[in-house]
């Protein structure tokens, strides 16, 4: 028979390891976001640059 503390023991980890789980899948949705940020405020800064030159000419 299975004793009450084993199966606390075995929820505790299974909490845990889920938390940490959830804890990457968080810190990999920010950078993500971050990336996209940033790659979307060099493409801006491109296409102001290119309007930029094509009004100069």
């Amino acid at each position: 028979m299975v004793s009450g503390k084993r199966i606390a023991d075995f929820g505790y980890r299974t909490f845990t390891a889920s938390m940490m789980l959830l804890s990457v899948y968080g810190g990999y949705m920010c950078v993500m976001r971050g990336y996209r940020f940033v790659q979307k405020q060099k493409q801006l800064k491109l296409a102001a640059e290119n309007q930029e030159a094509l009004l100069n000419e």
